[in-house]
């Protein structure tokens, strides 16, 4: 474990030290060598992420068509004072899972520290890079905040924390994330979180709603199509990073969504039969034409499904917070343990 002290009260902490021996690249590799080898071929949506598809995803974000940030940023402003009222006035760590640019959490920053309420800001992201410029951008907006960056993945940073401090824990996992899992990779998820956190601890996590199908179409077939870039450049990143032949222009995006599961879905569908090869895990991998490679889902949420999902893995819902429109929800949930430490067996 490694902790670096900073100016202005901001500390990152590093509670992994990563093997050298089994690097990013590595790991990138086999989970491609894995999912084009399956009869359904597929691809793992946080590889998407890289420089130039975070990128690609901020663009989408500004987008008149890709309605969720804005639904989020006017829920959570909408909704600011109510939230700050749950906060309480004790201390307390602000969590936030994934902060991207820190864009909605300085929604929430700036009143809490203009009711003069002690807090940490606790960013945890397994990229450095994400990191330091988020400590960067908001020690110059806010050099009175302390700041406590945890280069990790979200259970481990989350397990230090809540052994280095008893002070209560406010978890934001914002910008309907939840949906890029599975339901039942959703359930497994927020029981490790449930786990990793003390009783009585509140978590905002958001979700999109269901609403309709062609304006869902819409947000993830954009007409100057921007997502189909940020879906390809998962083929683009598997040539620049492990030596692949991925010929972009044979191959297509395609967004649909599934009435039964409730779930939007990203392919990159293959226009021809063809062989493609990836030096970097010595194999060629055939393609017939139209076969689709999966890559992304976004699961879409009844209030109804939200609340199961609470009580199936240990939470109880304090409150939903709404955009004017109904089209999103960022929901407020606490940490329930009765003393029973496996919690409730229906989890499992």
């Amino acid at each position: 474990m490694t902790e670096t002290h900073t100016a202005n009260s901001i500390t990152i902490v590093d509670p992994n030290e990563f093997e050298a021996s089994f690097s990013e690249r590595d790991r990138f590799a086999l989970e491609v060598l894995v999912g084009l080898s399956e009869s359904r071929k597929r691809l793992p949506s946080r590889f998407m992420y890289d420089d130039e598809g975070s990128r690609l995803f901020t663009r989408i974000t500004e987008m008149d068509v890709y309605y969720p940030t804005e639904c989020e940023i006017e829920t959570l402003r909408r909704n600011v004072d109510r939230i700050v009222s749950t906060v309480g006035s004790e201390p307390f760590n602000l969590v936030e899972f994934g902060p991207g640019n820190g864009r909605k959490a300085r929604i929430l920053i700036e009143p809490l520290l203009e009711a003069g309420l002690e807090f940490d800001y606790v960013p945890i992201d397994i990229a450095r890079e994400y990191i330091d410029e988020i400590v960067t951008a908001f020690r110059e907006s806010y050099p009175t905040l302390s700041i406590k960056a945890l280069v990790s993945d979200y259970f481990a940073g989350l397990k230090w924390l809540t052994g280095q401090s008893n002070r209560k824990n406010i978890g934001l996992f914002l910008g309907s994330n939840i949906g890029n899992f599975s339901h039942a990779e959703a359930r497994i998820f927020l029981r490790n979180m449930w786990s990793s956190l003390n009783p009585d601890d509140t978590v905002i996590i958001g979700f999109d709603l269901k609403k309709d199908i062609e304006m869902l179409l819409l947000a993830y077939n954009d007409p100057g199509g921007i997502t189909a870039e940020f879906n390809l450049n998962l083929l683009r990143r598997i040539n620049r990073e492990i030596g692949g032949h991925f010929d972009c222009a044979k191959f297509r995006h395609f967004g649909t969504y599934d009435v039964f599961s409730g779930g939007m879905e990203s392919y990159l569908v293959s226009k021809e039969d063809q062989t493609v090869a990836i030096d970097g895990i010595g194999r060629s991998f055939s393609f017939k034409a139209w076969e689709p490679i999966h890559t992304e889902y976004s699961y879409k949420y009844l209030i109804s499904d939200i609340e199961q999902l609470a009580r199936d893995t240990g939470f109880v819902v304090k409150e939903h917070l709404f955009d004017s429109n109904d089209w999103f929800v960022d929901s407020i949930w606490t940490v329930h343990k009765d003393g029973n430490a496996d919690g409730d067996a229906s989890a499992c």
